[in-house]
């Protein structure tokens, strides 16, 4: 008998032979363009300090939340938390999950019923796909940020379906996706959605910390945070901790509580963590907070730039947020990019099918706002090199 049954080392053996093993390593880089931080809150010293100050403020002496929140685990931190988010992103309630995943497969597994359908954007996460496998409502996807092959499958659901059985509809995308960067059209989408009474959900774990008043994401700042049935944010990426929370009615949270089995059945967060997530809300509100935002902006305005000058503009995809992905198709030949970009100290990483579809391989750019200027063109620089020296055909290219 081997280390595994027959079936999983030829799974394995599989990804060995396309290049698409998944290792396990410790970031080794003086450059960071890879992680979620954007505005270095995970690295921020006074939330840090902050949220321990906290946690004895509220002569709260746990290592752990010691059970569920249904249970044990429900600390009176979490009530301070999902007030202060509350009025933080507009919402009449929220309730705080474990991680964006838990948020996902709650949300989904549970809330569409067998009856419902859910079309979802075709570059959603994968905890979303994995919510909707898990439940019980049929998932339709439409392509890409695609709102005429939205209608096109609605229409084409209602015909060829007589009466929907009393079915809800409802609709998932994301406000910045986090494999291109880009964004959906949320206006057309709210009245396409409103129009046709459809439960709109909006993922927004890229957004928050990037865009909104005070960080508090692109619904906020396009006035559209009430025409949504339901939000979901992140405090993993902008806000440098960790969690989730489902923003929504009142009614959602009371059945969510009920019937989100990610929810119900695992430890809440430990005290420190909520006392972090406490600290991250409050810093975006600082003047610290604001100036990390505008220099974030800062640099996504330098590398768009930067890209121009080098002519390397049409191997990304067009993105005004803080992901910005160059397509180099071929897990092979992105691998090797990226080895010499981490060679010379930058944290860039390669993004590789199957976790992006075959021919879409790239190397995922994430910027800062620590980031330098010398070190956005530096970085830049060394890839128009790269490309150049390979002989790579960016558009169309294969592995050879």
């Amino acid at each position: 008998m081997g280390e595994l049954p027959a079936k999983l080392e030829k799974k394995l053996g599989k990804r060995r032979e396309e290049n698409a093993l998944r290792n396990l390593a410790h970031a080794q880089y003086s450059t960071d363009f890879s992680s979620n931080d954007y505005l270095g809150f995970a690295r921020n010293r006074s939330i840090f300090t902050g949220a321990t100050h906290k946690v004895l403020q509220h002569k709260i002496v746990l290592n752990g939340a010691t059970g569920s929140r249904l249970l044990s685990g429900n600390l009176e931190m979490y009530a301070a938390l999902e007030k202060t988010l509350c009025d933080f992103h507009l919402s009449k309630a929220a309730l705080v999950f474990n991680s964006g995943y838990d948020a996902n497969i709650g949300f989904f597994s549970a809330v569409p019923q067998r009856s419902d359908v859910i079309f979802y954007d075709e570059l959603v996460h994968a905890s979303i796909r994995d919510g909707i496998r898990m439940g019980n409502a049929r998932g339709i996807k439409f392509r890409h940020n695609d709102l005429a092959d939205l209608q096109a499958k609605l229409s084409g659901l209602i015909q060829g379906e007589t009466g929907m059985h009393g079915g809800e509809i409802y609709v998932v995308t994301e406000a910045v996706f986090s494999m291109d960067g880009d964004s959906p059209d949320l206006n057309s989408l709210v009245k396409f959605c409103k129009a046709n009474a459809l439960w709109l959900i909006v993922d927004e774990a890229h957004a928050v910390g990037v865009f909104g008043p005070d960080g508090s994401g692109l619904l906020r700042e396009l006035g559209l945070e009430q025409q949504v049935f339901a939000r979901i944010v992140t405090f993993g990426k902008g806000m440098g901790a960790h969690g989730a929370a489902i923003l929504g009615n009142k009614g959602l949270k009371t059945y969510l509580i009920n019937f989100a089995r990610s929810f119900i059945y695992t430890t809440g967060l430990p005290p420190h963590s909520l006392a972090t997530i406490l600290q991250a809300c409050n810093g975006m509100k600082t003047d610290d907070g604001q100036q990390s935002r505008r220099l974030l902006f800062e640099n996504i305005k330098i590398f768009k730039a930067t890209l121009e000058d080098l002519n390397l503009t049409s191997s990304f995809v067009e993105s005004n947020s803080a992901i910005h992905s160059c397509i180099l198709p071929g897990n092979i030949r992105v691998k090797k990019i990226a080895k010499q970009l981490q060679q010379h100290g930058f944290d860039v990483r390669p993004i590789l099918s199957p976790t992006v579809a075959k021919g879409q391989e790239r190397l995922r750019f994430c910027l800062h706002s620590y980031n330098t200027e010398e070190e956005i063109v530096r970085v830049l620089t060394l890839l128009k090199s790269q490309i150049t020296k390979l002989s790579i055909l960016v558009e169309g290219s294969t592995d050879q």
